[in-house]
């Protein structure tokens, strides 16, 4: 099934790539589609693309001035990727674009991703770039951007770049062209569900008790889980969220890996979505190989998940400033808040017997957040005496999402 009539826009630098742009825009209009090409250049005003370099410019807040006057590259391409973020936005809103590929390198990657970042979840994106060989984190972020690596560098068409921008192309067609057809599930109301490892049997119980009546979607809480859950309910795309695993806030709060910015739990002290939630996995802070883990932590009491991570046991110091975190963000909502306390263990390393036990340090969580957490007509406090991965946990979380069945349906 095909589009409504919207172009691909093929963006990037005609002073430097023109002729692969034009390669990658005579591709996608061979197979049918139509096309917009986009000059984001900081140095030309040639007009050889259908969106000039100048026209993309005078998009920024301040001016063509802004993008096209720098003397410093790096200035210059972040001015421009301003100005081409404003451009999307309001092209997209008025549904003149089906997609937007983008070819570049370190420079170009960086003034496009963020465009590209402000398409729809959904919307097809791929960024055809030198650095997709290391780390693409600063360009995929969160969002559904695929990345591919053109192997040569971008700097002429030759035998090999021709073929790999022709996959690209290719690729661009076949998502642009067809639309993913909805499954009787997606009519449902979504959920989002935070998870770790040491959370996981709880989270499966739990989604397997709501699937059902919800489309209930499971986010690692790694860091980039929590922020892509946090993006998705400011996109409207969440109904509620069940926060059983929280760990994101002790992360940012100690200096863990996976920290999620001080943005966590947004979605509910800010937008009021409705939250029924737990404090799972906050008894660790999780570090990259042990040879990483900062020397002041050098005296703690450590677990080696794997080889790449390493988890840190939290303080009831530590944990103490957590619960007063997360209490007082949750003090902040407008909306439903039902926070589950599970008196008997945070995770599947702190339950007896297991490297991370240890109740007294736990009990400086409950009463920090006992202390902190104020109780109204639609906030509620419940101490349940189990363990975060016992049956006993899930079924609570469960009946307490039941409860709100009129409110989430």
């Amino acid at each position: 099934m095909k589009r409504p009539d919207s172009h691909v826009w093929v963006v990037g630098t005609f002073d430097t790539k023109a002729d692969e742009l034009f390669y990658l825009a005579g591709l996608i209009r061979d197979a049918g589609l139509p096309v917009t090409t986009v000059d984001v250049s900081t140095r030309s005003h040639a007009h050889q693309a259908d969106v000039s370099a100048s026209e993309v410019a005078g998009w920024h807040p301040e001016g063509v001035s802004a993008a096209m006057a720098h003397c410093d590259r790096g200035q210059a391409v972040a001015a421009m990727s301003t100005a081409l973020t404003h451009l999307v936005k309001t092209k997209q809103a008025k549904g003149v674009i089906g997609g937007m590929i983008g070819i570049g390198g370190s420079g170009g990657a960086s003034l496009i991703a963020p465009a590209m970042h402000s398409l729809p979840f959904g919307m097809p994106k791929l960024l055809v770039s030198t650095v997709a060989s290391g780390n693409v984190s600063p360009y995929v972020d969160i969002y559904d951007v695929m990345m591919l690596y053109p192997v040569t560098d971008l700097a002429g068409l030759n035998r090999l770049s021709r073929h790999i921008l022709a996959n690209a192309a290719h690729a661009m067609v076949g998502m642009v062209s067809y639309t993913f057809l909805p499954d009787q599930h997606d009519d449902l109301p979504a959920l989002a569900l935070t998870m770790f490892g040491v959370t996981t049997p709880c989270v499966q119980m739990v989604a397997a008790g709501l699937q059902e009546s919800f489309d209930c979607q499971v986010f690692h809480a790694n860091g980039a889980g929590g922020r892509t859950l946090e993006a998705l309910a400011r996109a409207g795309l969440l109904r509620a969220i069940i926060d059983i695993t929280t760990t994101e806030v002790g992360q940012h709060l100690v200096g863990g890996v996976c920290d999620a910015g001080p943005q966590r739990l947004e979605a509910a002290s800010v937008l009021g979505l409705p939250w029924i939630g737990s404090l799972g996995a906050l008894d660790m802070i999780n570090f990259g190989p042990r040879a990483t883990v900062p020397q002041k932590f050098d005296h703690r009491l450590f677990h080696v998940h794997n080889a790449q991570f390493t988890l840190m046991r939290s303080t009831a110091e530590e944990l103490e400033r957590a619960g007063r975190e997360i209490a007082q963000r949750l003090n902040q909502s407008p909306g439903i808040v039902r926070l589950l306390m599970p008196m008997h263990g945070l995770s599947a390393l702190d339950a007896p017997g297991q490297p991370f036990h240890d109740p007294l340090a736990n009990q400086a969580l409950f009463d920090a957040i006992g202390q902190h957490f104020v109780e109204t007509e639609t906030h509620t406090l419940e101490r349940v005496q189990a363990h975060i991965n016992d049956p006993e946990f899930a079924a609570t979380v469960i009946n307490n999402v039941q409860a709100m069945r009129s409110v989430l349906l």
